[in-house]
């Protein structure tokens, strides 16, 4: 591992670079904070996927692409006369050591439930922070990630189910519910009622230790694997999917889940 000068080094290479290309560079000339956040999202899912597949190499080359609009978007911001990277890191540093009084200050936390409930009462004290408790969570999140975000931020001010087994019945009843509306409801009931049921089984996943949004890819990538062996059977078979039988896809599904637990 580097030594800190080597660290400091290596970022000031890194933003002389940057430096250059922004003057001489056409395409890196022309960016706008407009025309990089497209790239931004995709960046940040692409070091995602390297994180789920536990890929060493590719994570570090997707931290360096994310670094790289961080930076660019500080770029850019210097140019405007606005801030730059010194003021992003400052202002980072600053966040980190006020939110931590109990490593930098008096306050008393001793695991990290105790850390989490006294970042949502900070939070709500800093100049410029949250105003209300709910009002930190991006309103652009996709809805699976932002209805954990929501159930987090309730408990951490003490808006949760006493005992998590409690969760369960809501469950069921959101169930019923869907039930209800789709043997005669209306199509925004059923909608509606499906949101609450996916919000309460999200709610179930939290009080368990369950990250609803990795579990679901995990699921998701799972079926991927399957599905591609049933196509990839069935081509070796002759076959078309979309000509062959129910019962004989299943008898591949489960090829595939038996060749997973060898």
């Amino acid at each position: 591992m580097h030594t800190k000068e080597e660290k400091l080094a290596a970022f000031g290479d890194f933003l002389d670079v940057l430096d250059t290309l922004r003057v001489k560079c056409p395409w890196d000339a022309k960016q706008t904070n407009e025309s990089l956040r497209p790239n931004t999202i995709e960046e940040v899912y692409e070091l995602v996927d390297a994180l789920m597949a536990d890929d060493t190499a590719n994570i570090c080359k997707e931290l360096g692409d994310v670094l790289l609009h961080v930076a660019f978007y500080s770029k850019i911001a210097e140019e405007k006369g606005q801030f730059d990277i010194a003021d992003v890191c400052t202002r980072l540093k600053d966040k980190l050591i006020f939110r931590h009084p109990h490593i930098y200050g008096e306050v008393k936390a001793d695991n990290a439930e105790e850390v989490i409930q006294n970042w949502e009462q900070i939070k709500l004290k800093e100049k410029g922070g949250n105003k209300t408790v709910l009002s930190g969570v991006p309103s652009a999140l996709p809805a699976l990630i932002k209805a954990n975000r929501i159930q987090e931020k309730a408990r951490n001010v003490g808006f949760d189910w006493e005992k998590r087994e409690e969760v369960w019945q809501k469950v069921k009843e959101e169930i019923s519910e869907v039930e209800t509306e789709i043997n005669g409801g209306s199509r925004e009931k059923i909608d509606a009622e499906f949101g609450d049921l996916l919000f309460a089984v999200i709610n179930a996943a939290r009080l368990y230790g369950v990250d609803p949004e990795n579990a679901l890819e995990r699921t998701n990538r799972k079926f991927i694997r399957r599905f591609n062996h049933i196509e990839a059977r069935a081509k070796e078979m002759g076959k078309n999917l979309k000509e062959m039988t129910l019962g004989e896809m299943d008898e591949l599904w489960n090829e595939a889940k038996t060749k997973e637990a060898e």
